[in-house]
């Protein structure tokens, strides 16, 4: 013989079909990873879509008129809503998830009514809004004890100013 083992394979085969392995080990942690990256982020988009439509809400009610207050607050309460929805929310925002508070000077809640006395802060805020994070994983059930660790996380942004008039 020429000196080559006749029972053993070719140096260049010996090694075949170990990257396929190694991935196949490997795939199922960096799916479940770049899952986790998408619904977090998707939850981080959609706490901005509320903050943004919150502002603009307590930005319309800080220079509202005094004498009809409380038609700017169901407006406000629509353009929340309106402007939330506009960034593609599921499930979707309703005025019902809206909050007007007016505030005294300390913060304190007083009462939002038509011509009474001036709030110095106006607060809009979200409550009662929850989103599922983890529906995407497409190899979890979504009963299993994995995914519905983050089942119904509420989003509550709220955003104060300054009642201007």
């Amino acid at each position: 013989m020429n000196g080559r083992n006749l029972y053993c394979c070719p140096k260049g085969n010996r090694e075949a079909g170990v990257a396929a392995v190694e991935l196949a080990f490997v795939i199922f942690f960096l799916l479940l990873l770049v899952a986790g990256i998408v619904e977090f982020g998707r939850a981080f988009w959609y706490y901005d879509a509320l903050t943004k439509a919150t502002r603009d809400g307590a930005r319309l009610l800080s220079v509202a008129e005094r004498a009809d207050f409380t038609s700017h607050i169901v407006t406000a309460q629509t353009r929340v809503k309106v402007l939330a929805n506009a960034a593609n929310l599921n499930p979707a925002l309703t005025e019902s998830n809206v909050a007007v508070t007016c505030m005294n000077k300390n913060f304190g809640k007083i009462d939002c009514g038509n011509g009474t006395s001036a709030p110095e802060n106006i607060q809009v805020s979200i409550s009662g809004y929850a989103i599922d994070i983890g529906g995407i994983f497409p190899f979890l059930p979504p009963n299993s004890g994995t995914a519905t660790v983050f089942r119904g996380v509420t989003l509550a942004p709220q955003t104060t100013m300054p009642y201007m008039r």
